[in-house]
Formats: C-alpha cells, sequence, structure tokens
C-alpha cells in the first residue's frame, strides 16, 4: 500500500485528520480517515471500490497507481516472499489502518500471527485460481516439512475463527486436503 492508494480511499468529509504514516522499529503503520467501503476481511479479493473515483482517474492517467484494485494484493504477495508477517488490517468507524512488520522467525509468532497468516494465504491462493494446501502453508511460514504438525494446528486455528474451509468437507484425508477462504 502507498501514500497514493491512501489519498484514494480516504474519507475526505472526515475532519482534523489526514492520511498518516507511522514507523516504529518493528513496524509501519498507514492510518487513513474513515471507514473501508468493504470489509477488511476482503480486502484482497473484493472488486475495488474508492470513494474517490475522480482522484483515482487522476492518478492512473499519471501512472500512480493501477485500476484494478490489487494493491493490497501485492502487499500480502510481498510479505509471503519474503516471510515476513501478514499485514494486519484494523477498521473503525473513524479510520482504517494497515500495519506492515518486521520479519520475525516462525517461533516468535504468536497464534494471531499465524491465523492471520494462514488466511491470507488461503485468499492469495484462491484469486490465482489455486487453493492452499498443508505444504503451501508450511512454505510460505518457512515451516519444516517434517514439522507439519505445526501447519496443521494453524489451518484448524484458522478454521475454529470462521476464516477457512475445506475443499471437500467430505474427505477424511489430511494429507491431500485443500483449503479455501471463507467466502470463496
Amino acid at each position: 500500500m502507498n501514500l497514493f492508494n491512501a489519498l484514494i480511499h480516504q474519507d475526505f468529509l472526515a475532519q482534523g485528520v489526514s492520511p498518516q504514516i507511522d514507523v516504529f522499529e518493528n513496524r509501519i503503520e498507514i492510518t487513513n480517515p474513515g471507514q473501508p467501503l468493504i470489509d477488511e476481511r476482503r480486502f484482497l479479493d473484493h472488486a475495488p471500490r474508492s470513494r474517490n473515483e475522480l482522484l483515482a482517474g487522476a492518478m492512473r492517467q499519471l501512472d500512480m497507481c493501477e485500476e484494478r484494485g490489487s494493491g493490497i494484493d501485492k502487499v500480502v504477495q510481498e510479505c509471503e516472499e519474503h516471510h515476513l508477517l501478514a499485514p494486519r488490517f484494523e477498521a473503525s468507524e473513524q479510520f482504517t489502518r494497515v500495519v506492515l512488520f518486521s520479519a520475525r522467525s516462525f517461533s516468535e509468532m504468536d497464534r494471531q500471527d499465524k491465523v492471520r497468516a494462514c488466511y491470507q494465504h488461503a485468499c492469495l491462493k484462491q484469486v490465482s485460481g489455486e487453493s492452499m494446501t498443508n505444504q503451501s502453508l508450511r512454505e510460505r511460514l518457512g515451516i519444516a516439512e517434517s514439522n507439519y504438525p505445526a501447519a496443521s494446528r494453524i489451518i484448524t486455528d484458522t478454521m475454529t475463527a470462521g476464516l477457512l474451509k475445506p475443499v471437500d468437507p467430505t474427505s477424511k484425508s489430511r494429507k491431500h486436503a485443500r483449503y479455501l477462504p471463507y467466502w470463496a
């Protein structure tokens, strides 16, 4: 997510606030005025919606942003490729915040970090026409193949949180199981 995307999606009716980028030792927080127009859990797959379409059009013509609404997808993809924590998306009536984290080992991740990474990984797989597997999640999180039970626990935690579902709920095979985000 860049500052141009923050400008496009901000709520210009919110008074006394503007997009803000805070850089900390272990994270970057991008805060934008206004509640998002879509559920923050659907940032990765939902059709783009902008509050400020004229501004978005001008920025597209200046090649400052894309029309497809793929900014969040690219951020999450980069986090996956560099084995970073999954971004955290927060929303309230007054603001939308994206938190990007510095590198952290798998053992330093808490349960919420792992569930968030699992869900976002499943979303990326779904929008690219694939399904998440235990193996793809292990690769995403840098978990050794011999430690497949750790990935299975994360998948179970993510399903318990209501964010993930099996492609075939009748299958008893865990080895060949494939998973989708809850909305697919």
